[in-house]
């Protein structure tokens, strides 16, 4: 009989450790006093606190019900270990080494959240993605890119919104906004900011030669609080236009859609994916609202690191990553240094190895990109 002691005990340890990062008996203390705030009968009198208390429960209730039950599938398996050795049943190895399994990819999925620091790490994400140099191939890559981060997000079971996507000349995207919905969808895609690459045979060369083409990807914190941040109405440019392209399928052919611009500012975004004029207005203005608040954190951060003598900061401007089709298939980030061969996998949405070894980066000390 396999003696699995061993595994257990470091199993352990990391429940334990994770016990300790997530400040679970502060945790535990306070999902009882949002239990007890929720079952207040007047809670609903103001929406907005009423909200704020209810998502907080939620987050709590969350990791608190995921340790538990990490916590006694563990004892489960140290008991049929147990049992399996005083009969010395060999039989039961198999089903023992499988549980233990799935718990060490249970307990690192506890352990990814000890690395979210940001302030707006648990929000939405709204995402742009531009195609820059490389003509209809940097086009068609944009499209790819938004397919590639669609389905990672179903992979987590995000909810997704494309609320704006603008056709290509010839083939693919100029650019698309669409939005990530779910916990950590913020801290998870921010370390995806940046320049991607594409090298491939171009099935838009006649000749086949092969072609780098280059889109851009931006992410910004979906704040829905929209009192933190003023805007004035003087300082706005409402455009409306015919939707068109691929905005879903609720995409109609009247003058719905909807094209904001800040004037102070010169930020642009659209929405055409709502049913009616009105409802792309408000999207539109929430993202706006979201992008002129990150801008402001730019600004403080800028400040800051001009003071402190910082030179490191990452730009849009910057590859962090090539995808390469010809002459031999890899994936590699260019900060962390994150490599698979299997590129195909990668466009399908297989980017939490990617994601995961940003995190663990910046946790280590080095420059974040945000």
């Amino acid at each position: 009989m396999r003696d699995f002691s061993s595994d257990l005990g470091a199993l352990q340890a990391r429940l334990d450790e994770a016990a300790r990062f997530l400040r679970l008996e502060e945790s535990r203390a306070r999902l009882t006093e949002l239990e007890a705030e929720v079952s207040r009968p007047d809670l609903w009198d103001d929406p907005d606190v009423a909200r704020k208390i209810t998502s907080e429960m939620s987050t709590v209730r969350s990791d608190v019900t995921l340790f538990d039950e990490l916590a006694a599938a563990l004892e489960d398996v140290a008991t049929l270990d147990e049992l399996a050795r005083e009969e010395d049943d060999e039989s039961q190895e198999g089903e023992i080494a499988d549980l233990l399994q799935d718990l060490d990819r249970r307990l690192g999925e506890l352990e990814l959240r000890s690395l979210f620091s940001g302030e707006h790490d648990e929000r939405d994400a709204v995402c742009e993605v531009h195609a820059g140099e490389g003509g209809t191939d940097a086009q068609d890559w944009a499209e790819m890119l938004l397919r590639m981060y669609l389905r990672w997000a179903e992979r987590r079971g995000f909810a997704t919104e494309v609320d704006e996507a603008s056709a290509g000349r010839e083939a693919g995207l100029l650019s698309a906004t669409f939005l990530v919905k779910g916990r950590h969808a913020y801290g998870l895609l921010r370390g995806e900011q940046g320049v991607h690459r594409l090298v491939r045979m171009s099935p838009f060369d006649a000749a086949q030669r092969r072609q780098t083409s280059f889109a851009s990807i931006d992410i910004t914190p979906f704040l829905e609080d929209e009192a933190e941040v003023e805007v004035d109405e003087k300082d706005l440019r409402i455009d409306t236009y015919r939707s068109s392209g691929a905005g879903g399928q609720h995409v109609n052919v009247t003058d719905s859609a909807v094209r904001i611009t800040h004037l102070p500012s010169g930020i642009v975004v659209s929405c055409q994916n709502e049913r009616s004029q009105h409802q792309n207005k408000d999207r539109a203005m929430q993202i706006l609202r979201a992008k002129l608040a990150e801008r402001q954190r730019e600004e403080r951060r800028a400040e800051l690191e001009g003071i402190s003598g910082r030179a490191d900061k990452a730009s849009m401007g910057n590859q962090i990553r090539s995808y390469v089709q010809a002459p031999y298939q890899q994936v590699k980030d260019l900060r962390t240094g994150h490599e698979t061969g299997n590129v195909e996998a990668v466009l399908d949405g297989d980017l939490d190895g990617f994601v995961e070894a940003f995190l663990r980066w910046e946790r280590a000390g080095r420059p974040p990109l945000r």
